[in-house]
């Protein structure tokens, strides 16, 4: 089997599948939030409707951006605690602690209602999002280091696709809920306790799979490292490509040590080269975050109903649709596209394509509004089918790039010693971004109209688009080649270190095959 295959790479996509089910996490958490508050029978338990049974907006907003922004908070500390932990215990051990950590928020939400009110699902979500949070920074990091570099941006892609299957399932969770069980603690109780079974999943899985070897080498671990990594390639660790590869990443973690010995948190961020891979970082997830898109994913019940689709049913269903739109476009992209079309190219025609969309949609509800008082559950007209039909097309563009791409992108840039800050400090800022976003949308919804989608799509061509023509291609270089991009160490001076690394591993192959001759004769 060719090194590249899909089999020869089996014990990485497992890997990658266990960890990834913590995404599906972040994905269902961040879906499930917009649909619980827009159910009627929520509103009326919790007391989001005014005295004579009418609809309180205001209300009904305040509290639907709390459920959804209080876990972004708790996932903005969850990143950051996140950094010290993951390197002091390891990726896989690190990951097992903060998935039981979720589980005891996932449980304070699930027992809310009656005499226990809305305190413990804020708990609940806050607690949840410190597991959450931290899972987001650690798991990319752990797949990006156990991932050859040929499929490195297809494995870490995956982060995505599991993003966009978690919100999916939220989306089609909450549908069936008002469909078949409108009334009662379920329609809470089974979308929060839902929660624990992506939680389960991975806990156990974790058990299966082995530590990152980058990160064992970084503690000196030189023998485990090996092991684990001719493991994960299914190939001997006297094969040449295991030295190899071993070679390069002892290169690199060699170099830091020497540029860096006796420094802490001042030369991790300042050090030569590093700072501006962190404000690449913060960047990155600043444009995705206020690209619209998560707008959208947490209050597609909402965003739907503002441009005609009345009733929770109807926009619950589009909601549905809008997710697997989202899954099937992620998938083609990552699975087809990521390693062809490159970084640059790829982030900068997704966001002319949603800039483009986001007009268009802006444009239709300025020129035919959705009716003010519609029927509930009315068919919608067709300028709505339209805007719906943008939005679809719109998830496709953001599929292909922005979507996945941030994860990846930054997953590639950090050096072994400094990953674990640089994914905490982009899954922090991610998730800071996150939390304003989220508590402002239902205002901007229901204060903006039509200019909201106009807004969102300025910042899509104007920051993002021009963003993307600025930062450096990363497709199919090397973990260890970043340092060469970003000048911490020049080509000359990284080829040099790989080959005095070879040398060593081959001089000690070779008293190796010499002791076991003399043994022979013997």
């Amino acid at each position: 089997m060719d090194k590249d295959g899909i089999f020869q790479n089996i014990r990485v996509y497992w890997l990658a599948f266990i960890v990834y089910w913590g995404i599906v996490l972040f994905g269902y958490d961040t879906g499930i939030g917009g649909g619980v508050v827009s159910q009627d029978y929520f509103k009326t338990h919790f007391g989001l409707v005014n005295a004579d049974g009418s609809p309180n907006t205001k209300k009904a907003n305040d509290v639907s951006s709390n459920v959804v922004s209080v876990l972004q908070a708790g996932a903005f500390f969850g990143a950051l605690g996140s950094a010290p932990i993951s390197a002091a215990l390891g990726r896989k051990w690190s990951l097992f602690s903060f998935t039981v950590i979720f589980a005891v928020g996932a449980v304070l939400q699930t027992v809310a209602g009656g005499s226990r009110g809305l305190g413990y699902i804020y708990a609940g979500r806050v607690i949840a999002g410190i597991g959450i949070g931290a899972i987001s920074a650690v798991a990319p990091a752990y797949v990006s280091e156990c991932s050859p570099k040929e499929v490195r941006g297809r494995i870490t892609g995956l982060f995505q696709i599991m993003v966009a299957v978690g919100v999916m399932i939220s989306y089609f969770i909450n549908l069936g809920i008002s469909l078949h069980m409108p009334t009662g603690f379920g329609v809470w109780r089974i979308p929060f306790g839902f929660q624990l079974v992506p939680a389960g999943i991975m806990a156990f899985g974790l058990l299966t799979v082995k530590e990152s070897p980058r990160w064992l080498a970084s503690k000196g671990r030189i023998d485990t490292a090996i092991t684990n990594l001719a493991y994960m390639r299914k190939l001997s660790p006297d094969d040449e490509r295991i030295r190899s590869e071993m070679a390069e990443i002892e290169a690199a973690i060699e170099e830091e040590r020497e540029a860096r010995k006796g420094l802490g948190l001042r030369e991790a961020f300042l050090g030569k080269g590093n700072f501006i891979r962190f404000v690449i970082a913060v960047m990155i997830f600043l444009l995705q975050q206020w690209g619209g898109q998560n707008s959208v994913n947490y209050y597609a019940p909402q965003i739907f109903q503002s441009i005609g689709y009345s009733g929770t049913s109807n926009s619950l269903l589009a909601s549905g649709i809008y997710g697997i739109v989202k899954v099937v476009a992620t998938a083609l992209f990552v699975f087809f596209l990521v390693d062809s079309l490159g970084r640059k190219l790829s982030l900068f025609i997704s966001s002319v394509g949603m800039g483009v969309l986001f007009f268009i949609i802006g444009a239709l509800l300025k020129t035919h509004p959705p009716p003010a008082h519609p029927a509930d559950g009315a068919t919608p007209p067709p300028a709505s089918k339209a805007m719906a039909a943008m939005l679809y097309l719109y998830v496709c563009f953001y599929s292909m790039g922005w979507g996945p791409l941030p994860w990846v992108y930054v997953s590639d840039i950090f050096p072994t010693r400094t990953r674990h800050y640089g994914l905490a400090t982009a899954s922090a800022a991610q998730w800071l971004f996150n939390f304003v976003l989220s508590k402002v949308t239902p205002t901007l919804v229901s204060d903006l109209g039509y200019k909201i989608f106009l807004m969102f799509a300025t910042i899509n061509i104007g920051g993002m688009a021009t963003f993307a023509l600025l930062i450096p291609e990363t497709k199919g270089r090397s973990l260890e080649e970043m340092d060469v991009i970003f000048g911490t160490v020049t080509a000359d001076k990284r080829q040099a270190d790989i080959a005095k690394q070879e040398r060593a591993y081959d001089h000690a192959a070779n008293e190796t095959r010499s002791e076991q001759s003399i043994e022979n004769k013997v």
